[in-house]
């Protein structure tokens, strides 16, 4: 996943990255069955051996598809899905990776059909919580979004939690929600401090309430990573010049014009368009 920071001049590009990076780990892990005559009888835990030939068939379809997906390539990712669900279509996974795939293709009905299909056999799955939510989210449905990312938070084995959070926090800064915003980024940042998109986003946020000083700690640490890009060095070169720190300004401005002189952001630089 290259190239997930650019947030503002492209919200769904890392919309799509982010849920695919929650979603990827589904496609490895079994789905139990329940026998509701034997509830009493505690079964042996179901491994590979125990599966169906038909949902080994699907889940080779799946895993196909989700190779597609990761790639770009939609419409053959598409069509191993649909293959995947024709050979079992109890296999929530599938349905959620369509969901994702309609996501991409802006099908908004046929991706929220897709998650509601998914959440109809597995209703506990956090992570497509997740992927719907953020889908309603995008497309301004807050109280839905903001109902089932607290449905995925609240599941105590989600290891995803500091994405879901972080996706809150941009949901909610895209709908004008600037102190829930704060609270659900700085929450995914205690808890996945690495990561770039939440740092990049807690600094842009900080740095619009003029809250220069705390902005600076954020940028600083993406911008002295290999995670640097232009749009963060551009915000640490207008974070440093409020604060007046002209040596670490045109520090970030030599590396803004080295690394990426046909960017934006330099040619913003350059003609000296700090309010951009």
């Amino acid at each position: 996943m290259k190239n997930c920071i650019r947030i503002d001049r492209a919200f769904i590009d890392y919309a799509l990255c982010l849920v695919w990076v929650v979603a990827s780990g589904v496609f490895v892990a079994g789905c139990a069955t329940h026998n509701g005559a034997g509830a009493s009888v505690k079964s042996d835990m179901e491994t590979v051996s125990d599966e169906s030939g038909a949902r080994k068939r699907a889940r080779i379809r799946l895993e196909l598809a989700a190779g597609y997906f990761e790639k770009g390539q939609t419409t053959i990712a598409l069509d191993e899905v649909k293959q995947s669900i024709n050979a079992d279509p109890g296999l929530y996974e599938a349905y959620n990776l369509r969901g994702l795939i309609y996501t991409r293709l802006d099908d908004v009905p046929l991706a929220e059909e897709s998650f509601r299909r998914a959440l109809s056999i597995n209703p506990s799955a956090a992570a497509i919580q997740h992927n719907y939510a953020w889908l309603l989210c995008h497309h301004k449905r807050m109280p839905e979004a903001l109902q089932l990312f607290g449905r995925a938070l609240a599941n105590p084995t989600y290891g995803e939690r500091a994405k879901t959070w972080m996706a809150q926090g941009m949901c909610q800064l895209e709908n004008g929600q600037k102190i829930e915003a704060e609270s659900s980024l700085l929450r995914s940042y205690e808890l996945d401090a690495g990561n770039p998109v939440t740092g990049y986003n807690l600094a842009l946020l900080l740095f619009k309430r003029g809250e220069f000083v705390r902005s600076q700690f954020y940028v600083r640490r993406i911008n002295n990573s290999e995670l640097a890009n232009a749009e963060t060095l551009w915000l640490g070169v207008k974070v440093e010049r409020r604060l007046l720190n002209t040596e670490a300004m045109s520090q970030l401005a030599s590396q803004l014009k080295r690394r990426f002189p046909q960017s934006r952001e330099y040619s913003a630089y350059e003609r000296g368009a700090f309010d951009e």
